[in-house]
């Protein structure tokens, strides 16, 4: 299913405002340079984030997440968090957004001096980018299909999947697969033929009343997925993260996905197989229930 067919793009996201580098545009005028690093070789990190009732859910550890990218990225010119912060209050204020909204922040290494891979070319500063729309969850409340991709994920020998970076090329052509087979997402395994994660979610498994998740090696450890496994814990759920194979994920009771541009979506069928308790799915809704109360709950109130 292509991107249109999941989703109408909300009219409102025509004249949202967006902040760039040290002020708010028009979208029409969010630009950055042909120079800038996240152009010129995908050199930048970025974070989403969801806004639910004036609270955003998980903003420290994003910002966390987005600082230490950054760092492990030697960025050498970081803002601080109360400099985020305050680029994402005044963006919300200027589109007038309370809820219902998704956030993607950008923090490029900035401008170079002329074209070039090397960051030694980098002597503007770094550029932050806060785009806030109207957007609910993407995909559809009454299941989602998978495949399975033949993109591997990159191993931490490659490069390591804790860095939240924009060189996102391996995700993209797993999701044109997804596309081209008519199914929402894909699938992605480590070098190893076990399953990391999808092209753009982590992903879970119930068996026997026991919750499984692949371990975070070539996988992001999502924010939202850290979420799912304290929420497990917290319900007195056994969670497991061990290596699942695809035939564990055939085999499953039931599967779903977490991410922040999704949140809980259940999974109805991987490679044509149909996931056994896809209509009933207890676990899934039990912790589905609990992450709404979440959201509510543990928000950092930014209007």
């Amino acid at each position: 299913m292509g991107l249109h067919g999941q989703f109408e793009i909300d009219a409102r996201n025509q004249d949202i405002r967006v902040f760039v580098k040290d002020k708010i545009v028009h979208r029409k005028e969010a630009k950055v340079s042909v120079f800038d690093s996240s152009v010129q070789g995908g050199d930048a990190v970025w974070e989403g984030l969801r806004l639910y009732n004036g609270r955003i859910f998980c903003l420290d550890r994003h910002l966390n997440r987005l600082q230490d990218s950054a760092k492990a990225m030697a960025f050498e010119d970081i803002p601080s968090k109360e400099f985020v912060t305050n680029a994402l209050k005044m963006t919300l204020q200027a589109n007038d957004m309370y809820d219902g909204v998704h956030i993607r922040l950008t923090l490029t290494r900035g401008e170079k001096i002329t074209s070039s891979m090397n960051p030694q070319m980098n002597q503007s500063g770094s550029c932050l980018i806060v785009l806030a729309e109207w957007k609910q969850p993407v995909y559809p409340t009454d299941g989602v299909e998978l495949i399975t991709s033949s993109v591997r994920r990159n191993p931490p020998s490659c490069i390591d999947s804790k860095i939240h970076h924009n060189n996102l090329i391996n995700n993209i052509l797993a999701k044109i697969e997804a596309n081209v087979a008519g199914v929402h997402d894909a699938i992605m395994l480590d070098l190893y033929g076990f399953v990391s994660e999808t092209n753009a979610t982590n992903i879970f498994m119930v068996k026997n009343g026991k919750v499984f998740t692949p371990h975070a090696d070539a996988c992001l450890p999502g924010i939202t997925r850290g979420v799912v496994m304290e929420i497990c814990r917290e319900l007195g759920l056994p969670i497991v993260e061990k290596n699942l194979s695809m035939s564990e994920f055939y085999t499953a009771d039931e599967v779903f996905t977490t991410g922040t541009m999704g949140e809980l979506s259940p999974v109805m069928k991987i490679d044509g197989r149909s996931i056994r308790q896809f209509s009933e799915r207890p676990l899934t809704q039990f912790i589905q229930g609990r992450f709404e109360e979440w959201v509510k709950e543990k928000g950092v109130v930014l209007l």
